[in-house]
């Protein structure tokens, strides 16, 4: 029988605790300038479109599509793909993809976020639906 995949925990700070808070029930989180109005990830209290401080938290649905993906066939730890995902809000995420037969990812694939266990706050990683 083999062993679950143990997943390090975040580094936290306190610019980024309400997105950690938020992973603990389940929600990923996405920040959006309210002086462009463009949603932004990895989530900063800067706008990098306009370099505005005035950005507030949203909730994403999770949903997106893979943009581009590496599958890793080699590694000490078994295969693993990695990959970005544009999300349905806008922004693209870089994440690993999870729980699915590798083989069988594909771009332009409808993906949802799923949370994987730490000992700190739970991750965030992508799924096919």
């Amino acid at each position: 029988m083999s062993e679950a995949r143990k997943y390090p925990a975040p580094v936290t700070n306190p610019e980024t605790a309400a997105f950690w808070d938020a992973a603990k029930s389940g929600r990923f989180m996405i920040k959006r300038c309210t002086a462009c109005g463009e949603a932004h990830y990895f989530p900063r209290s800067i706008c990098p479109f306009c370099y505005s401080d005035k950005t507030v938290w949203e909730e994403a649905s999770g949903e997106g599509t893979i943009y581009t993906y590496s599958l890793m066939r080699k590694s000490p730890t078994g295969p693993y793909a990695i990959g970005y995902v544009t999300l349905k809000e806008g922004p693209s995420v870089q994440t690993n993809f999870v729980d699915c037969d590798l083989e069988k990812l594909k771009i332009g694939q409808k993906v949802k976020v799923v949370f994987k266990p730490t000992d700190g706050a739970p991750l965030p990683f992508f799924t096919p639906v």
